[in-house]
């Protein structure tokens, strides 16, 4: 299934009960679609939400909301049965807002292009939490809901650990060779693994966070610009070369590429709320929906299990890791 956005797009994301997917574009506009496997995707939304690129777009208020963040400094809520603005910040940040990630049920997360993390509050539309966690441009965010710690990768090529509770950076890796891209967890939160600009998958182990415990290098040597977790032992990738991956994660291996997007990079995947769907973007201006059972066909059993979490019986110390340690499928 195929959605020409005709212009290119910087993030997507999938309703969290509906067959409904955002896209938010480089000439500051939203657009919202409904999709269905028996027919074609229909356009429900267009919203112009910035004077510049809308670069992330996220699903907030069970799916009620979309909020999106661009490089005008601006955090846009868009009501998704209207269109019509909820709320906006006009100086959310004070560099380019690059990514939006989902924490709580009332809050979420933003990152700026000069490394700046904030925490907002959706109901009380205010900051709640402000980092200075990197000297460059914040490239993805995860969240262990558990330990309640924000882990963010940047242009700076390290990997930091926000305490949310204590509003502080906690812990920061020492800086790699090259930008980190894109990071997940995995191994039920014992390991954190980032996707990085030369194609090495670096992995930290969960509270060893100075110096990584193992390093990926026979994936590619093009870059991974986005990371899924598939489950504790698999994750998809998007890289430079169009192409998405599966791969294993200690024992760390190429189980097999999925599909091809295009020639161009991917910019970013996701999952529908089923998980039935897997969504990519690329820099070809289209938005693919890829059968997820059907591209992994013998790959093993698809298991749709949430992110993992992590076992914290204390909200200051983290736990140690005691673990020694081209298909065609769119429909």
């Amino acid at each position: 299934m195929e959605i020409n956005l005709e212009k290119l797009a910087f993030d997507i994301d999938f309703h969290p009960s509906d067959n409904l997917v955002a896209a938010g574009l480089i000439t500051g506009d939203l657009h919202l679609y409904r999709y269905s496997p028996d027919s074609a995707p229909v356009r429900m939304l267009e919203v112009h939400a910035h004077t510049e690129s809308c670069r992330a777009a996220r699903f907030i208020n069970g799916g009620r909301a979309l909020l999106t963040g661009s490089p005008d400094c601006s955090i846009l809520a868009t009501d998704v049965e209207t269109g019509s603005t909820i709320a906006r910040l006009d100086n959310a940040h004070e560099a380019a807002v690059n990514r939006l990630i989902n924490l709580t049920e009332s809050t979420v997360a933003s990152g700026d292009d000069e490394g700046c993390i904030k925490v907002w509050d959706t109901r009380e539309r205010s900051c709640c939490n402000s980092f200075n966690a990197h000297e460059d441009y914040i490239s993805d965010m995860t969240f262990a809901s558990d330990a309640m710690k924000l882990l963010s990768t940047s242009g700076d090529g390290t990997l930091s650990v926000c305490n949310l509770r204590r509003n502080k950076v906690q812990a920061q890796s020492e800086f790699s060779e090259d930008e980190l891209l894109s990071v997940v967890l995995m191994k039920n939160g014992r390991k954190v693994v980032c996707g990085s600009q030369t194609g090495i998958i670096l992995l930290y182990s969960w509270g060893c966070f100075k110096d990584c415990s193992d390093r990926f290098v026979d994936l590619s040597s093009n870059s991974i610009d986005t990371m899924l977790k598939l489950d504790e032992d698999r994750i998809i990738t998007g890289s430079e070369n169009g192409i998405i991956n599966l791969v294993g994660i200690l024992p760390n291996r190429v189980i097999q590429p999925i599909a091809e997007h295009s020639e161009y990079p991917v910019e970013c995947l996701a999952f529908s709320h089923d998980r039935k769907f897997l969504g990519s973007i690329a820099h070809d201006q289209m938005l693919k929906l890829w059968d997820l059972d059907n591209i992994l066909q013998g790959s093993g059993n698809t298991q749709r299990n949430e992110a993992g979490a992590i076992d914290s019986d204390d909200d200051d110390e983290m736990d140690l890791d005691d673990d020694p340690s081209k298909s065609k499928g769119e429909i």
